[in-house]
């Protein structure tokens, strides 16, 4: 475990890293009107490949959310034409990204998850900070959110599915058949895996 998880620090008191997921901190759930089963890992497959071929360096998925490439978070005039006021960036102290606190200034709000792009990699112990990050961002006035990683495919795509499984109450399938009409994305199996298993968790705790 690396001393940043460790800490369990957010991006809005004195650092920047999101602190694993706690079970206590899920949501209250209504139900999702979708029936149908958890889907596996093949199907979700079969569902993202049916989606978008093409994706741009940055798509609005959600009113106000945005998944997007390193490029785009790198640039910070982009981010000033598309009025991003929150940044979430995937892949925290990867090479290709540069975002920090210090990187985007008070202009920007700034969160980071130093994610890998691996399989093995336990994403899942992030879900809830930064499924909570982007649902405080979103219900402020005037604000767009932009979730990142290195190309804006899987680690990014993961978290902002987390967040509409958690915060806006969709199940997986009907999360990943939202997203993938405005990006293209594919998370790795690994990845899929653990979606899998957070949306057997809410709908354990209520969802039909």
């Amino acid at each position: 475990m690396t001393l940043e998880r460790q800490r369990g620090v957010t991006a809005e008191t004195e650092g920047w890293v999101g602190c694993p997921m706690a079970e206590a901190s899920l949501p209250e759930l209504q139900g999702d009107t979708e029936a149908l089963p958890c889907p596996s890992i093949l199907e979700l497959e079969e569902l993202l490949r049916a989606g978008k071929f093409s994706s741009n360096h940055v798509d609005e998925v959600w009113p106000n959310l945005y998944i997007g490439d390193a490029a785009t978070a790198n640039n910070r005039f982009e981010l000033w034409k598309l009025g991003i006021t929150h940044v979430l960036n995937a892949a925290h102290g990867g090479l290709y990204c540069h975002g920090s606190p210090d990187f985007y200034g008070s202009s920007v709000s700034y969160m980071g998850v130093p994610a890998h792009d691996l399989p093995d990699f336990d994403i899942s112990a992030y879900f809830s900070s930064a499924a909570d990050f982007i649902h405080r961002a979103l219900s402020t006035p005037g604000a767009k959110v932009l979730v990142h990683c290195v190309v804006g495919v899987s680690r990014s795509a993961t978290l902002v599915l987390a967040y509409l499984m958690l915060r806006q109450q969709l199940s997986l399938r009907k999360a990943v058949i939202t997203v993938r009409e405005h990006r293209w994305v594919f998370p790795n199996r690994g990845f899929l895996h653990q979606l899998c298993q957070l949306d057997q968790q809410l709908r354990g705790a209520g969802r039909s």
